[in-house]
């Protein structure tokens, strides 16, 4: 990882156009969103199929990839891939928590990517792969640390290493800086595109939900690949 004083100097403005409207969803990929929305960001790998992921999810209003962690103001994807940047490949996914919770986006944080190889996913390397969950409400934070609790107890009776991931407030990570457009949606414009990302074979333990707490049946058929 750079220091601030070693990371490229960046920009004042974002130097590319975005959509304003999901390819998928349908709704905006910066808002505004419905009041009470809830704002979680992930990171692990590639955004790619990170991205895919959560727009799958019951109850989730909109995701966009970006870049999250780091110190260069509003960098380009070219200036993340050096770990030049301090980035972050991430993920903002947008939440009407009357549909859905932390703990149950995060089980799909924890059993869809490897947590235990620092900077890495599979081939990808570099410090924009890492894994990091970026909470922005203390019920975020509880979820972050209890999941990686219970999914850490599960690593360890597959004879798997320690998570690594990086987990801290949104607040202390730094702004979101949406991607360019052609990586919103990516795996939807390009359904044989590089997907890095699938089950680990493992199962993070989320407790047992009370009904009025599980998705809505209209909320899971609503939503698209």
């Amino acid at each position: 990882m750079p220091t601030r004083e070693q990371a490229l100097p960046g920009r004042a403005e974002r130097p590319y156009p975005v959509s304003a409207t999901h390819v998928v969803l349908g709704t905006p990929i910066e808002g505004p969103w419905p009041e009470g929305s809830q704002v979680l960001y992930v990171a692990m790998g590639c955004f790619w199929g990170t991205e895919r992921i959560f727009w799958r999810q019951p109850g989730v209003i909109a995701t966009a990839a970006g870049y999250m962690g780091g110190y260069t103001p509003n960098p380009t994807y070219e200036e993340v891939c050096t770990g030049l940047t301090g980035h972050a490949e991430a993920v903002r996914v947008v939440y009407d928590p009357e549909q859905t919770s932390p703990e149950l986006l995060l089980k799909q944080f924890w059993e869809n990517h490897d947590s235990t190889t620092a900077d890495r996913q599979g081939n990808d390397v570099g410090t924009n792969y890492r894994s990091a969950v970026y909470w922005t409400t203390p019920e975020q934070e509880r979820a972050a640390v209890a999941t990686r609790a219970a999914f850490q107890q599960v690593l360890h009776e597959h004879g798997r290493g320690e998570i690594t991931t990086e987990i801290r407030s949104a607040q202390d990570a730094g702004p979101f800086y949406v991607a360019e457009d052609y990586h919103q949606g990516y795996l939807h414009k390009n359904p044989m595109g590089y997907c890095n990302h699938g089950p680990n074979g493992m199962t993070c333990p989320v407790g047992i939900l009370r009904q009025d707490e599980l998705p809505s049946q209209q909320s899971v058929l609503g939503h698209h690949d």
